[in-house]
């Protein structure tokens, strides 16, 4: 029997172990389609100055590629469209550019995915037909240099890929694009690479909002949306559209590939007729984005599963053309002062506009329930914060120390606060349908403290800075020993659990 609980026990810790060794990441992606951008040295400096640790580049720029070296930050070098056909062509021109561009500033430069290709189903040069054979050119120089299992080979997509993306579970592939596609997908699941996809929320709401509400766009919704093939419920559209992406390559029989988003974010400035591009909505997408992330909640569809997202942008770029929001998905301007202020731990508001330019000195404010709530909303307002919106509401319960009163509005009242700090302290984070008020005087009475921006920020920012950051090559090789781990302990019970037990104690 106690041979048994070992066993038991091992297992139990194999599971554990495994458990600590998941977990998604937050990058950033920094485009450099502007002409007023600071030079990559001081890019890396404001990328360390804000524990960015991941970080999407579009192509294999060698200025860029020096500057973080010995940074610790994570990059996605990129293959732009323009060479995808050299690339296919001959596999001479994929090993000279890994010999000329990665491998002079590898290690120390930590390289982790290759995109190949841009979004190629959206290029006017319909390039999607050469995306395949420079992948496969790229993973074989690669494999002669032993890089192939270091450094993971794909390609990037907008939602375009998909003919059909609601409800969730209808999700399906463009047949314009199956000549590619298939291939595609049989290189992704054959080499365990990811399927790299772009999502923007803001485009579906800009494009319909009469259809799509701004709250749901934003993961502020307090309503769900029910896929009626599945009964699954979704509160964000994020969710719709990562779901939709995965039913989509389980029609195909492809459920091994797992799902990267490789752009995603929201404009702080826009036309007059983008009224929804603002720094308060852009906080807000970014913030409850990252957080949803960090938590490991995962999908409707795939409760759970880790989800790793690079933000768009690093800086505004002021190239881009298009409509004036095209200019302005940036969390920093080209001065290196912050846009707002983004959560990039997943719990606290990080101050990010200190980079070296001075303090920021706004007064504190608090958000509790407003006296003209009725119950109902009031109930609806507390079970979404505590729900969906992620706030801890252990506070609140019998024996606790914000218990007492023990009423809605009391219970509101702090649930709404932890959501405003946790937020930003922005009016949209106060807002809970109306039912919400800012005031500037501290509601905290007793034992029971309500929180602020600044609390949050010196009691949890720095450890879930570091837990969310963690280095996902870092949380690979410091876990690779598990698996072998097991099985020699496995292996060593099955011929002789006398000795196994003896040994463990």
């Amino acid at each position: 029997m106690a041979s048994r609980f070992v066993l038991a026990f091992a297992i139990s810790c194999f599971h554990l172990l495994l458990h600590f060794c998941s977990g998604s990441i937050v990058g950033v992606c920094y485009g450099r389609n502007a002409d007023d951008l600071p030079t990559p040295d001081k890019v890396a400096q404001l990328v360390k100055l804000h524990n960015i640790k991941y970080l999407r580049i579009y192509d294999s720029n060698i200025q860029v590629l020096k500057a973080f070296a010995n940074t610790g930050v994570e990059l996605m070098v990129g293959v732009p469209n323009s060479d995808l056909l050299a690339f296919s062509q001959f596999q001479s021109n994929a090993d000279s550019w890994l010999k000329n561009n990665i491998l002079p500033y590898y290690p120390a430069t930590k390289i982790t995915y290759i995109a190949v290709g841009l979004e190629v189903t959206e290029s006017p040069d319909n390039a999607s037909s050469l995306v395949v054979p420079a992948m496969h050119n790229v993973l074989t120089a690669l494999k002669k240099v032993g890089l192939h299992k270091r450094i993971k080979v794909s390609s990037t997509h907008s939602l375009g890929v998909l003919s059909r993306s609601f409800p969730p579970s209808a999700g399906a592939f463009n047949s314009n694009h199956a000549s590619f596609l298939k291939p595609m997908l049989e290189f992704l699941a054959e080499n365990q690479s990811p399927f790299m996809i772009d999502l923007y929320p803001y485009y579906a709401f800009r494009d319909s909002p009469k259809k799509i509400s701004l709250d749901y766009a934003l993961f502020q919704s307090s309503s769900e949306v029910i896929d009626p093939n599945t009964g699954l419920l979704y509160t964000n559209m994020f969710d719709a559209q990562v779901d939709a992406l995965y039913f989509a390559l389980m029609a195909l029989n492809f459920r091994t590939i797992k799902v990267m988003v490789t752009e995603t974010g929201w404009p702080s400035k826009g036309s007059p007729k983008e009224k929804a591009a603002t720094p308060d909505n852009a906080q807000t997408y970014n913030s409850n984005l990252i957080r949803h992330v960090i938590n490991g909640t995962g999908t409707p569809a795939k409760p759970g599963e880790e989800l790793d997202v690079y933000i768009f942008s690093l800086f505004n770029e002021n190239r881009k053309p298009g409509l004036e929001s095209e200019r302005n998905w940036g969390l920093f301007y080209p001065d290196k002062t912050s846009v707002y202020n983004l959560d990039f731990s997943g719990k606290g508001v990080i101050d990010m506009t200190n980079s070296g330019n001075g303090t920021n000195s706004k007064r504190t404010t608090w958000c509790i329930a407003s006296s003209k709530a009725s119950e109902l909303d009031l109930q609806s307002a507390i079970d979404w914060a505590c729900g969906p919106g992620n706030v801890d509401c252990s506070a609140i319960q019998p024996s606790q120390p914000c218990f007492e009163p023990d009423n809605l509005v009391s219970h509101a009242s702090f649930a709404f606060n932890s959501y405003y700090q946790q937020n930003g302290a922005t009016d949209v984070a106060c807002s809970f349908g109306g039912n919400g008020a800012k005031v500037d005087k501290d509601p905290s009475y007793d034992n029971c403290i309500y929180l602020t921006a600044r609390g949050i920020n010196k009691t949890t920012a720095s450890n879930m800075t570091a837990l969310a950051n963690t280095s996902s090559s870092a949380r690979t090789e410091a876990c690779s020993w598990i698996p072998g781990f097991f099985l020699m302990t496995l292996i060593s019970f099955i011929f002789n659990p006398g000795n196994v037990f003896d040994a463990s104690f």
